[in-house]
């Protein structure tokens, strides 16, 4: 948010908030530091956010709102989803009709020069939206209220609603409850606990909700950020009707309960388009229901923003620019590869190039791309996608995955006979790919023509505040200089300027989790750490020579490459993440 600093002088000075000499003291702080001066004012203690924010509101001519006292009506603050409130620090607090007879939504944000946001709102909600500003305790108020309102609400629900599910327990497997298991799923409150438990999970940013059977309950759980959290324990009398419903939703059988099931569906809820992958596995107590949540669209991606950066970017894009060749992304499951993925699909997606996937599941749909979803039970693999897809004249060929010698073999053709190829592999590294493919039966020579790049990554939840910044011990330090290229990684720091010229390790801050109302956990999203593997000559002559990969990753290293670990500690020491959070994604 632009505010003219010279204005802001001489509004405080002239309101008797602080004196000329100090703000100009303070001015050249801001210069040595790099810091907006309203950031300084704040942390130097001459003014309170509270009262840098109303005269930034005075300046800008728009009204500023206190929200920490205010209960706000659920019905307006979910008109927001909770992920892009908390993104973009903005709280829709009040709706009302005006004489005309249209509908006008009031906002509080901490930057009201953010166009994406309301753009975005007001696409959603086809309401006129009026801005009004606030500070960081009315926004932290705020927040706590979706959790508050939905768990209380999910609650209520189900404690209203569970006597009056006519549950039948029988065990007799002979006996057919198809009839009866309907019923129950078309039953108003099994319809209202679903949808509770599905909206609740999709607010908090859910990527997969578990209902496990145990012996006298069921226990609901979200995984968040990568971490499983448990939610609430459900009466157990409510299994079956609750099951029932999950199933009639994705279009599973009924009557069987002994076999696993997989199915899918889609709803919308929180302002989003969500499918819904559904899991059913027969357990010692009953079923057990995983959905993986997947929001349409995939929007919004952007390396920059997924945590790419420096040279490591650059090298992505380099890669892309090729018009022939592969870019593989590795990782375990569950470290973000798709996402990286279709982020690289949507800047190449111009209307020059033809573009086609074969994919299991199709994750996100993009405009202008030919996808096509894995099916086993009919032979539609991978390798017959990728074969399918060569006769469709593509110019660029996503593979959601290699996994085994038949398409690693097709995607390594079609990379020398004139296509750009994405796909992704299951490596714990970079330059453990180059085994990988060879073990799958491709040929050194052949990997050497077509590899461009190898992007390693993994996920690491990033940090909600910086309450509790400290400093390595000598000790710490020296176990760290085992690792990392410490001088690499702080020169990268101070050219980032993340960290002052003069700094030197014993002077970099690094942040622990800190809990929190708003911010159990202390972490709030996820952001990628990588190792971006750029396939030089001389990391050719490797493969050739058949190297192994610690050859490979040390002459990576030499070239300028950063560790998935490199690039961890790089951003704890941008206070992206915390040092504690990067060693245990490293670890798994």
């Amino acid at each position: 948010m632009y505010i003219n600093t010279e204005q802001l002088k001489k509004f405080l000075i002239d309101a008797g908030m602080i004196s000329e000499k100090k703000f100009e003291r303070l001015e050249r702080v801001a210069e040595e530091e790099d810091k907006v001066i309203g950031d300084v004012l704040v942390s130097s203690g001459a003014l309170t956010d509270e009262e840098l924010r109303k005269s930034y509101a005075y300046l800008l001519g728009v009204s500023f709102i206190d929200l920490r006292d205010k209960k706000i009506d659920y019905e307006v603050l979910s008109l927001i989803p909770e992920p892009i409130a908390r993104r973009h620090n903005i709280i829709a607090f009040n709706k009302r009709t005006e004489e005309d007879g249209s509908d006008v939504l009031e906002v509080a944000m901490l930057d009201i020069d953010d166009l994406r946001a309301l753009n975005f709102i007001k696409k959603q909600t086809g309401m006129k939206i009026v801005p009004r500003l606030t500070n960081e305790a009315s926004i932290k108020n705020a927040l706590k209220q979706y959790h508050k309102s939905l768990k209380e609400d999910l609650a209520g629900i189900i404690d209203e609603d569970a006597a009056r599910l006519s549950v039948h327990m029988d065990t007799d497997s002979s006996k057919d409850f198809h009839n009866d298991d309907r019923k129950l799923a078309e039953q108003v409150p099994a319809v209202r606990i679903v949808d509770a438990i599905l909206q609740h999970a999709i607010v908090q940013g859910a990527s997969d909700v578990h209902i496990e059977s145990h012996e006298n309950k069921l226990l609901l759980r979200y995984r968040i950020d990568g971490i499983l959290h448990d939610v609430m324990d459900l009466p157990i009398a409510i299994s079956s009707a609750l099951i029932a419903r999950i199933k009639v939703l994705a279009g599973l059988r009924l009557d069987e309960k002994r076999l696993p099931q997989d199915g899918r569906f889609k709803i919308e809820a929180a302002g989003e388009r969500v499918s819904l992958r559904v899991s059913t596995l027969p357990t010692h107590y009953g079923e057990k229901v995983v959905m993986r949540l997947l929001k349409d669209g995939a929007g919004g991606f952007s390396l920059e923003g997924l945590g790419f950066s420096g040279d490591a970017l650059e090298r992505m894009h380099e890669a892309m620019r090729a018009k022939t060749g592969i870019i593989l992304i590795t990782g375990p499951t569950g470290s973000g590869k798709t996402t990286t993925l279709y982020s690289i699909l949507d800047i190449l997606n111009t209307p020059d190039v033809n573009i086609s996937t074969i994919e299991d599941p199709i994750e996100y749909q993009l405009p202008r791309i030919n996808q096509t979803q894995v099916n086993s039970e009919i032979g539609l693999d991978f390798a017959m996608g990728l074969r399918a897809l060569m006769r469709q004249d593509p110019d660029i060929i996503m593979v959601g995955e290699i996994r085994d010698s038949e398409t690693a073999s097709l995607a390594i053709n079609a990379a020398l006979t004139g296509h750009l190829v994405l796909s992704t592999l299951h490596t714990n590294s970079a330059s453990g790919a180059v085994a990988r493919l060879t073990d799958l039966g491709v040929e050194p020579f052949l990997l050497a023509s077509t590899l461009r790049v190898v992007i390693g990554q993994r996920l690491v939840r990033v940090l909600c505040n910086h309450d509790e910044p400290y400093n390595l011990s000598l000790d710490e330090l020296q176990e760290l200089e085992k690792h990392i290229n410490m001088k690499e990684v702080l020169r990268s720091l101070k050219k980032d300027k993340i960290v002052k010229r003069n700094a030197t390790w014993k002077s970099v801050r690094f942040y622990r989790p800190h809990s929190s109302d708003d911010c159990e956990s202390g972490y709030s999203g996820r952001r990628s750490i990588s190792e971006v593997l750029k396939v030089s000559a001389s990391i050719k002559d490797l493969i050739l020579a058949g190297s192994d990969e610690d050859m490979i990753e040390r002459q990576a290293r030499d070239e300028g490459m950063f560790t998935m670990l490199e690039d961890g500690i790089k951003k704890a020491a941008a206070g992206i993440t915390s040092i504690e959070e990067v060693l245990r994604v490293i670890s798994e």
